[in-house]
C-alpha cells in the first residue's frame, strides 16, 4: 500500500502543474491541438447547469489528491488547496487573453471536489 501512495502523490502534483499550465494559457491548448484554432474549446460532454469539463478535470484532481493524502494529517489541507485552487484559477480568466470568467466553470470545479469528498466519505463509513 505504501508504494502505491509513493505513486500517487508524485502523480498529484504533476497533474497539479499540467492542469495550472493549461488553466492559465490564453485559449485552448486542445483547441489548438485538435482544430488548430486556440478559440475553440472541445466539450467532453454537454454542459448541465455546470461546465462537465471543469467537473471532470476536478473529479481526477480530487481523486488523485485524496487518494495519496487520505490517511494523513494533510487530507485537511489537500481539501481546502482543492477549493482554492478552483477558485484562484478561475477568477485568474479574469485578466487572461482569450479567456473569461465564468460561473459556470467554478460550479463544475467545485462540484467535481465535493462529489470526489462524498464518495470518499460514503467509502468510509459504510467500507
Amino acid at each position: 500500500m505504501k508504494y502505491k501512495k509513493k505513486l500517487l502523490i508524485p502523480a498529484f502534483h504533476t497533474a497539479n502543474l499540467i492542469l495550472i499550465i493549461i488553466y492559465l494559457y490564453p485559449g485552448s491548448i486542445f483547441g489548438y491541438l485538435l482544430y488548430g484554432d486556440s478559440s475553440i474549446q472541445p466539450q467532453i460532454t454537454r454542459d448541465f447547469i455546470i461546465s462537465s469539463n471543469h467537473a471532470y478535470v476536478f473529479i481526477v484532481l480530487s481523486v488523485l489528491g485524496i487518494s495519496a493524502y487520505q490517511d494523513t494529517r494533510k487530507i485537511k489541507i489537500v481539501t481546502i488547496y482543492l477549493f482554492l485552487l478552483s477558485i484562484i484559477l478561475e477568477l485568474a480568466h479574469i485578466i487572461i487573453p482569450l479567456r473569461a470568467f465564468e460561473w459556470t466553470d467554478l460550479f463544475g470545479n467545485i462540484v467535481g471536489i465535493i462529489f470526489v469528498i462524498i464518495i470518499y466519505k460514503a467509502k468510509d463509513k459504510y467500507v
